[in-house]
């Protein structure tokens, strides 16, 4: 739920020094003192969408991660702290250095609590060496607080006042002020005015005038100058406070990377809770993903409550679509705000952690940082106030390099080719399973009891290790094993915990820590080639879809003994057989019933040779389907909706529920405030419908006005344009 006044962060309404209680990330700028070696990747970076994101941890000991840990576990990225410059305040009234400090730029120097520049381009090195992207927080909506008690200086001397900053350098001039496109006396009073929040002084943060083109192209500077260093990426503080046309200008000035030479990665901070749309995270997302503080707040929910409830997340009233989406559990602000989950609830954190590698929506992170009992208590540091070195225990979380999370980064780098999740399970209400298409399994126990219980899978038959407990290696599992019959498993899944299993992870094969997203394992038994077969059919009801071939592993020609496809959504169906290298062979594809009947593709068999070594994978189509005369009619509408709201389509066709709202088709709310689908319907057929909106509490709105109508075509497409009622 959302407050109907939306606080940027939720923190304390005080504003003595509370500008340092920006805390989110940062954006940044101008160029540094001296000068460094470009970093350059060392390897190929891992091939995953995985960040960890270890917040406030110094230089040496994201490079010593990067090394040990992350990069052998797979991980894509890392997510670092602001490196800019800031205040330093060793006597505020929230205690000595508290963690806000380093979200108050006073220069775009990289010396910080964190470490010096030497350090910091050490660090992105050693990362791209371990094959693990660094994304950095940066901080370019503000600097300091204009609030801050005269001398205040930065950690590396610098010295400033409130609107000037020598150092970079900005002057009056370079800020909003009273009048000067904000409208107020300085402050945000309405936080869904876009006037006042884009042009207005956050908790009295000095507000770049990102309109000037000297200040975007300071901005711009200071980016380009990380990303010299080898940035591969941003996620941006507090950008819900920059006009997005300014902050498009800013990005379109920034180089392209250095390791992959492609634009980098942007990952917005849009604090969730404002009614105005343009003020919405949706509404950002032409400018890169945005950070999903709806799908945190309601895995929260679900872990306090009942897990079986995440067989909804699909019709959640989420941030941004998927496709946009920095996803998360938790991170610095939230926590301390109390609306997630964090490490001070255990298990539920571990097994929420589990679940959002494991389910597709957005690119997953897991947070790692220090513990803390007062909300704005500094990072372990010295009497500087420099943060000291990671020691995991009882001053920081290393959810990051456990042995469960290693296993789950594998498992979500194996099911990236999937995006959907299939047989979703809920034993109970709260022991779940799921598996995404013929990739990988997951079952989740958050309950005080171990649950044995038969899931499917979608996997080939055979053994596989449970990479929560183990790995796999040459010898076998070092954890335990999930045997796959039929597609179906038993497992014991234990009291507060999980049993996860991945196509990468069998007995007898090596882990595959850096696994690429291709649709094959990157390790097999060495007399065999992982083979992925991957066909676009159209089975009508009752129908499997299966390869058969000439070998044994396709079942000699006879279908019965045939490998069944899994489908994965949009007509795609998809199996890993293990065949014997270097072999020539023949196969088809076939569509098999219940009772056994057999539909062969037409034309000669399909033929292929396994390679010596590594993997194989064809993409086929059923040849000889029948090609459908159903009309795709793609709806739209135009309809505003409260928080938890959704907006259907629902008729007097089938294929629109026949008038039961509770099989209404479900429009995607990716281009708010327009929601959109594209439904098959008969041709020539008299359509009636009307939109509904479903409430949080499972009631139904119907618009007003008579039934809309229109027929269909006899093929081809057809469209409805509306407007809510």
């Amino acid at each position: 739920m959302t407050s109907a006044r939306p606080h940027p962060r939720g923190r304390a309404a005080r504003l003595l020094l509370a500008a340092a209680l920006v805390a989110a990330g940062g954006t940044a700028v101008v160029a540094a003192a001296t000068t460094a070696t470009p970093a350059r990747a060392a390897t190929v970076l891992n091939a995953s969408e995985v960040t960890a994101n270890l917040w406030e941890w110094n230089w040496p000991s994201v490079a010593a991660a990067c090394t040990d840990h992350l990069g052998p576990a797979g991980y894509g990225a890392v997510q670092v702290a602001p490196p800019q410059e800031s205040v330093s305040l060793p006597n505020s009234p929230d205690g000595v250095h508290p963690w806000y400090e380093v979200y108050q730029p006073v220069s775009y120097k990289l010396d910080s609590r964190f470490g010096s520049r030497q350090q910091f381009a050490a660090m992105v090195t050693a990362c791209h060496a371990a094959g693990v992207r660094v994304y950095v927080d940066a901080v370019v909506n503000h600097m300091a607080g204009t609030n801050n008690p005269a001398g205040t200086r930065g950690y590396a001397g610098t010295e400033f006042s409130g609107y000037s900053y020598p150092a970079v350098p900005y002057g009056s001039g370079d800020f909003h002020r009273p009048g000067d496109n904000c409208p107020t006396a300085g402050g945000i009073s309405d936080w869904n005015n876009e006037a006042q929040v884009t042009s207005c002084e956050l908790l009295s943060l000095s507000d770049l005038y990102t309109e000037k083109e000297t200040v975007r192209t300071t901005i711009a500077g200071y980016l380009n100058d990380l990303i010299g260093l080898g940035v591969d990426g941003f996620r941006v503080d507090a950008v819900k406070h920059v006009k997005k046309d300014d902050f498009a200008a800013i990005l379109g000035k920034l180089n392209n990377t250095v390791a992959e030479g492609r634009r980098p990665y942007v990952a917005q901070e849009i604090f969730d809770g404002a009614s105005n749309p343009a003020l919405q995270a949706r509404a950002f997302t032409g400018n890169g993903d945005v950070l999903d503080f709806g799908y945190a707040k309601g895995i929260r929910s679900a872990f306090q409550g009942s897990i079986s409830s995440l067989a909804n997340v699909g019709s959640w009233n989420l941030d941004a679509p998927s496709a946009n989406v920095f996803a998360m559990v938790t991170n610095h602000d939230l926590e301390r705000d109390g609306v997630v989950l964090s490490y001070q609830n255990g298990s539920d954190y571990v097994l929420a952690n589990y679940f959002a590698l494991a389910y597709p929506h957005g690119k997953p992170s897991v947070y790692d940082s220090f513990t803390w009992s007062n909300r704005n208590q500094s990072p372990p540091s010295d009497s500087t106030g420099r943060v000291t070195d990671t020691v995991c225990g009882a001053a920081w979380n290393c959810l990051t390099r456990s042995a469960g999370i290693k296993g789950m980064v594998g498992w979500a780098n194996a099911a990236r080719p999937v995006k959907t999740v299939s047989d979703f399970t809920a034993v109970n209400s709260n022991v779940i399973g799921f598996h995404r298409g013929d990739r990988a399994w997951i079952g989740i126990n958050d309950s005080g009891s171990a649950t044995t219980a038969t899931f499917t899978t979608g996997l080939a038959d055979g053994s596989y290790c449970d990479v929560i407990t183990g790995v796999a290696t040459a010898a076998g599992c070092t954890g335990g094993t999930v045997t796959v019959a039929g597609g179906r498993a038993t497992v014991t899944v234990p009291a507060n915990n999980a049993v996860a299993v991945h196509v990468d992870a069998r007995p007898g094969t090596g882990p595959s820590p850096t696994a690429s997203p291709t649709a094959s394992p990157t390790t097999s038994p060495t007399d065999r080639v992982a083979t992925t077969f991957t066909v676009s059919a159209t089975p009508t009801a009752g129908q499997d879809v299966y390869v058969v071939g000439s070998v044994p592993e396709l079942g000699s020609w006879t279908p019965a003994n045939g490998v069944r496809l899994t489908a994965q959504g949009g007509g795609t169906f998809r199996a890993t057989v293990d065949l014997p290298r270097s072999t020539p062979l023949e196969y088809k594809f076939v569509k098999v019933t219940a009772a056994g009947a057999v539909t062969w593709e037409s034309g000669a068999n399909r033929t292929l040779t396994t390679p010596a070594t590594g993997t194989y994978a064809v993409t086929e189509t059923f040849r000889g389907d029948t090609v459908s005369t159903a009309v795709a009619t793609s709806f739209a509408v135009t309809a505003t909706t409260a928080y938890g709201q959704n907006v259907f389509v629902v008729g007097n066709v089938a294929a629109l529920g026949g008038w039961n709202p509770a099989n209404a088709v479900a429009l995607s709310p990716a281009t708010y405030p327009v929601w959109r689908a594209t439904v098959d319907l008969p041709p020539n057929t008299a359509v009636e419908y009307k939109y509904v909106k479903k409430n949080p509490d499972g009631s139904v709105t119907w618009e007003s006005g008579a039934n809309r109508s229109f027929t269909t075509p006899a093929g081809g497409t057809r469209a409805a344009t509306d407007t809510w009622r």
